[in-house]
């Protein structure tokens, strides 16, 4: 009768064949296929209409597969685990993609690349990111990787960072003065407002709803996280030449007696 030992020596192994790993193409094959089902085409649909994408709309043109944000970011979980060090070389194609959906994933994948990389890499990123803000062009793509890469690299480098920033919040593309106004949510977080305030300044005037919502958003975060004292003496000097739909978010979470004495010009 075999021993156990014996027994170990005698079972073979089991051999483990690696799985190859994917290639942009093979990534975007993946997310066509799964938005080729009834429900996946009954969300492109509705994404089509509530993204704007009608020739008139900030989105014209966009095009979308039909897949939900929770699992695309679980497909980009599963890309990056398998794609490891080579996730910017996956994702750089995606970004170029005309799907709304491909560029969503590699912005997921090089916001997850960056916050696990060495300052190098997280360097290439950050400049890979600006010369591609063309394909972030939808208010989404960009809360979902201004803060990240762009306010994350640029938030010990003060001087670089009003430079790059400036730049961007000056610039003709609305999607470029939004990942400005955003990229400024990673200081507010770290307790800082000083920059928010500079960069809402240069904002105030802009005549885009959704770069004012921005400016709206950030505001508001400062009075939340780093105090409303600040806030209100930014707004007290601003809010009567404000758009209102940046006043109405900066003052959402007041009381209603004091949203009131803002919107009525009595603050």
């Amino acid at each position: 009768m075999a021993t156990r030992q014996t027994r170990r020596r005698t079972v073979a192994p089991v051999a483990r064949r690696r799985a190859a790993t994917p290639t942009a193409g093979a990534v975007l094959n993946t997310l066509i296929a799964l938005g080729r089902t009834a429900a996946g085409k009954q969300i492109a649909a509705r994404a089509q209409h509530f993204f704007k994408t009608d020739p008139d709309g900030y989105g014209a043109g966009d095009r979308f597969i039909g897949i939900r944000m929770p699992m695309l970011r679980k497909i980009a979980g599963d890309v990056a685990r398998d794609v490891g060090d080579t996730a910017v070389e996956v994702a750089l194609p995606l970004l170029k993609s005309g799907w709304h959906e491909a560029r969503s994933l590699a912005l997921i994948l090089l916001v997850r690349r960056f916050q696990r990389s060495d300052p190098a890499t997280q360097a290439m990123i950050f400049r890979l990111y600006l010369r591609n803000t063309g394909f972030i062009n939808n208010w989404d793509l960009v809360d979902m990787s201004a803060e990240q890469i762009v306010g994350g690299w640029l938030a010990d480098k003060p001087v670089e960072r009003k430079t790059i920033l400036t730049k961007l919040a000056t610039s003709a593309s609305l999607w470029e003065r939004r990942i400005a106004m955003l990229a400024t949510f990673h200081t507010i977080k770290r307790g800082e407002f000083k920059e928010t305030f500079r960069i809402a300044g240069l904002l105030l005037d802009d005549d885009q709803p959704l770069v004012q919502k921005a400016v709206g958003w950030m505001l508001r975060e400062v009075g939340k996280r780093v105090g409303v004292e600040p806030l209100e003496s930014f707004l007290k000097r601003h809010y009567q030449q404000m758009p209102r739909t940046t006043l109405r978010y900066a003052i959402e979470h007041f009381d209603a007696a004091k949203r009131k004495r803002y919107l009525f010009g009595r603050a």
